[in-house]
């Protein structure tokens, strides 16, 4: 819970940022009786899941979705009480001036054959895919992320898929999922990323992404969470503010993201996928369902459209709707003119109608997952000095909070033994 009251002058476990791996190290350490409290230099609690309310219209910070296979995710929250609402699986590929469903024929037989027919590959690569749909699903995730290592592209490229069916639809389906659009990230993640849809859902929490992190502060009983408290340095066993103040600890766990706790921390630096995210209110959707839009020409700068009010009607005011365009890998420039520009081509003189509401610019969108990379980094440093979040495991809700519960597995290990 967020405290008023004075910043301590000591505390049994400072953890440093309240996003997804803090908040879940601090669960983790309640759990074994082990208080903490919370440093989070904003004015709330989430990192990079929050959402804002802007005019009614619920606005994440940025596009973002909610694997249900995520195995972290069935440890740490009450889904039920999230109300997840769900995308189709698949994509409408809009290309040419219209849209093909591209669906998972295996969940939605009835999409057999739009997808069977849609211009994005050939009939071998739609073949591959559903061979490889069926190896990933079988496949240990573990195991994945040990496997053989290059660029996705030159995997896809390796595995008999055509240029075609990569600008088409790899390209913005997985390009917008990993910030990538060059499809240089690591194959491993790919496969795990694939395997993850193919097993699970696509949601958003009906009340918008923040509903995450803000359940998982919620459920916290004895941690406090002082807001707009920056963290100038951290030494071993001493913590200090921007504003001078100290705070002495035995641990300290650093769960900011990446180039911020490399900078506390005097790790190697983490490499930045920025993200861009311009949001519109319209009176009319301009498709109908659940479907993220992909761009069939795998060009961008919009890779992909989610009308968002028709997955959950909550994310707009009655008679509304929210449209949200993500520009992967571009944080810089006018981006409302640039997406404006783009899906103007799309669906003609009606975009000029759409209102916008906000531009978000996230320079660290996700950490960088070239080749050869391998996740599972270290989170113990010694000397009760901690390390969390998604650039310790995987750039993903599933890797911030699972790098948050090892992390707190540690200090548990490290309070326990010098007992």
């Amino acid at each position: 819970m967020t405290s008023d009251s004075p910043l301590p002058s000591s505390a049994d476990v400072v953890i440093v940022g309240a996003g997804l791996a803090g908040l879940t190290a601090a669960r983790v350490l309640e759990q074994n009786n082990i208080n903490a409290i919370i440093l989070e230099a904003s004015d709330g609690v989430g990192g990079r899941v929050r959402s804002d309310n802007v005019d009614g219209f619920i606005l994440d910070r940025g596009f973002q979705v909610l694997l249900t296979a995520y195995p972290e995710i069935h440890r740490h929250l009450n889904i039920p009480a999230l109300d997840l609402k769900t995308f189709e699986p698949g994509a409408v590929v809009w290309r040419e001036g219209k849209g093909t469903v591209v669906s998972d024929p295996f969940r939605r037989p009835k999409t057999l054959l739009s997808t069977s027919f849609a211009p994005i590959g050939t009939i071998g690569d739609k073949a591959r895919i559903a061979l490889m749909r069926a190896k990933l699903k079988s496949s240990n995730p573990r195991e994945l992320l040990k496997g053989q290592d290059i660029p996705t592209a030159s995997a896809l490229r390796g595995m008999g898929f055509s240029s075609k069916i990569i600008d088409r639809f790899f390209r913005s389906l997985v390009g917008g999922i990993q910030l990538d659009p060059s499809l240089s990230s690591s194959r491993r993640m790919f496969d795990v990323i694939f395997r993850t849809l193919a097993t699970g859902d696509s949601a958003v929490p009906a009340l918008g992404m923040g509903a995450i992190t803000q359940q998982l502060a919620a459920s916290l009983r004895t941690t406090r969470i002082h807001l707009n408290s920056p963290v100038a340095s951290v030494a071993t066993g001493v913590v200090t503010l921007t504003n001078g103040h100290s705070i002495a600890a035995k641990n300290i766990v650093v769960a900011t993201e990446g180039p911020v706790a490399s900078k506390l921390l005097g790790l190697p630096e983490v490499e930045s996928r920025a993200a861009g995210c311009v949001y519109c209110a319209a009176p009319k959707a301009p498709i109908d369902g659940g479907y993220i839009v992909l761009d069939g020409h795998g060009q961008g700068p919009v890779y992909n459209v989610a009308v968002m009010s028709n997955i959950s009607p909550h994310y707009a005011p009655a008679g509304q709707h929210l449209i949200a365009a993500a520009l992967p890998g571009l944080a810089e420039g006018d981006l409302e003119a640039a997406a404006r520009r783009q899906l103007r081509s799309w669906w003609g003189a009606e975009v000029d109608t759409w209102r916008h509401l906000r531009t978000y610019r996230i320079p660290h969108g996700q950490p960088g997952q070239n080749p050869p990379f391998n996740p599972k980094k270290n989170v113990h440093l010694g000397n009760g000095l901690f390390v969390c979040g998604d650039h310790r495991d995987t750039g993903s809700i599933q890797g911030a909070m699972f790098s948050g519960r090892r992390c707190a597995e540690a200090v548990v290990e490290q309070v326990r033994l010098s007992a």
